[in-house]
C-alpha cells in the first residue's frame, strides 16, 4: 500500500469519527492516537514517513486537523496524533461531503414522500444518529423516489392487469428488469409504514403489490362448492388450489369464512375442517390485489348474515394484514371479525414483550380494521406472538 493512500485511508477514518461525534453517536473528540497511526508508524522508508506527513500537514494546513510530534524529537520525530478540529475542512480537503451535508441533500430529496409516506420521518431520524435502517443509508435517495414510484404505478393498474410479473413490470417502468428486486428493502418499509417491523421475504413483498416471479394459485379448503371460469366443483379434500382470477364465488351453503395468515395453520386447520361446511382461505401473508378481488367475489356470493373471520399473527403485521381483509370485506358488504387473535388466546410461554411504538402500530391497525377494543386489549397486554404459537381445538 502507497504512502498516499495510507494517509488519505487515516485521514478518512478521523472524518467518520468526525462525522460521528457530529451526530451524536461519539462522546469522545475525534482523533487519531497512536494505535490507530499503526500502518503509519510501521512504515520502513523514510521517504514513505515523509510522504505521510506531507498530506497530514496539508490537512492541518487547511485548519481540518492538528498533530502532534514524539514529545523528544517535536520538529521531525513520528507523529503520534491527530485531532480533528474542523470536520467541514477535513471534508472538503478529502474531496468528500460531511455525512451531515449528505444527510440534508437527502432530506430535501425526500421531502416529496413524508405526506404520502410518513415512515420516511421514522428512517430520517435513524439516519440522523448515523445509524442505518435494513443497511441503507442516505447516499441513495433515488432508491426510495423509485420505490414510491413503484406502489404508486402498481395501484394505478386495471382491475385486469393487477398482477403482473415483476421482472416484465419493472422493465416497463424503469428500462431495468431487475430493478424492482433491488428495492425490496425500501419498498418493504414503505409499504408497511415501520422500520421496527420484521423485514418480509421479497416475494411476499412483491405480492402486496401483485408482483410475481411465478403466480401462486389461492388455497381453499371446507366442503364448499365453488363456481369457476368453466367449471363448478367441490373443493377436494384437504385443500385445493386455484387461480385467483378463475374463482368466481360459492354455490353451496357456507356457515363461515375463515382467512388464515399462515400456511402451516391453514394445512392443519384444512385437514382438521375439510369435511366442514366452512370455507377456508390462506391468504399467503399480505394478501395480493388479485387475491383482494377473488376474496371479494367470494364474498358477494354469499348471504349478508354469513360470519367472516380473519385468523392471524398477533402482531404488527398480522393486525396491518387483518385491516386490508377488512377493507375488502366492508366494500362487499361484510365486517370482517378477529378469529383467535385475543391476547387470552395466547399461552404465556409463547408471549413476547413488544415495544410502546408496535402496541401503538397494532391498535392503529386493528381500529383500521373495526376491532378497536381488541387493539386497546393489545396495547394493555403488551405482547406479540405468532399463529403458529396458539393451541387449536
Amino acid at each position: 500500500m502507497s504512502a498516499s493512500t495510507i494517509a488519505n485511508d487515516l485521514l478518512t477514518k478521523l472524518l467518520h469519527a468526525g462525522n460521528k461525534h457530529a451526530a451524536g453517536a461519539r462522546a469522545r473528540s475525534p482523533a487519531l492516537t497512536a494505535r490507530h497511526l499503526k500502518p503509519y508508524s510501521d512504515l520502513r522508508s523514510w521517504q514513505q514517513k515523509q510522504e505521510c506527513d506531507e498530506a497530514f500537514l496539508a490537512a492541518q494546513d487547511v485548519g481540518a486537523v492538528t498533530l502532534q510530534r514524539d514529545k523528544l524529537n517535536p520538529k521531525d520525530g513520528l507523529i503520534e496524533r491527530i485531532d480533528l478540529v474542523d470536520v467541514q475542512a477535513l471534508a472538503r480537503f478529502l474531496g468528500h461531503s460531511t455525512y451531515a451535508d449528505q444527510l440534508a441533500q437527502t432530506i430535501g430529496q425526500l421531502e416529496q414522500l413524508k405526506a404520502e409516506f410518513p415512515v420516511i420521518l421514522e428512517v430520517i431520524a435513524r439516519w440522523s444518529s448515523m445509524a442505518k435502517v435494513r443497511k441503507l443509508d442516505p447516499q441513495d435517495s433515488d432508491s426510495w423516489i423509485d420505490a414510491a414510484k413503484i406502489i404508486r404505478a402498481c395501484a394505478a393498474r386495471s382491475q385486469e392487469a393487477i398482477a403482473a410479473p415483476v421482472r416484465e413490470f419493472s422493465a416497463r417502468l424503469f428500462l431495468d428488469s431487475k430493478r424492482i428486486e433491488a428495492l425490496t428493502p425500501q419498498l418493504d418499509i414503505l409499504l408497511s409504514g415501520s422500520i421496527e417491523d420484521s423485514p418480509r421475504a421479497a416475494a411476499q413483498v412483491w405480492q402486496e403489490l401483485g408482483l410475481f416471479r411465478e403466480e401462486h394459485p389461492v388455497l381453499l379448503a371446507g366442503h364448499v362448492h365453488i363456481a369457476r371460469d368453466r367449471s363448478t366443483s367441490l373443493i377436494d379434500a384437504p385443500y385445493m388450489g386455484l387461480p385467483a382470477a378463475a374463482i368466481l364465488g360459492a354455490l353451496s351453503l357456507v356457515t363461515e369464512v375463515i382467512t388464515i395468515e399462515n400456511k402451516t395453520t391453514f394445512h392443519s386447520e384444512a385437514k382438521r375442517r375439510q369435511d366442514d361446511k366452512v370455507l377456508l382461505i390462506y391468504t399467503a401473508g399480505m394478501p395480493s390485489p388479485a387475491w383482494r378481488a377473488m376474496y371479494g367475489r367470494l364474498l358477494e356470493s354469499l348471504p349478508r348474515t354469513t360470519p367472516i373471520y380473519h385468523w392471524g399473527d398477533i402482531d404488527e403485521g398480522g393486525f396491518r394484514i387483518a385491516s386490508t381483509i377488512a377493507a375488502t370485506a366492508r366494500g362487499a358488504g361484510f365486517s370482517l371479525q378477529p378469529y383467535r387473535m385475543s391476547p387470552e388466546d395466547v399461552p404465556l410461554e409463547m408471549r413476547v414483550e413488544a415495544s410502546a411504538r408496535t402496541l401503538e402500530r397494532i391498535h392503529h391497525f386493528a381500529c383500521a380494521a373495526g376491532w378497536p377494543e381488541l387493539g386497546q386489549a393489545m396495547r394493555e397486554a403488551g405482547f406479540v406472538a405468532e399463529q403458529e404459537a396458539l393451541d387449536r381445538e
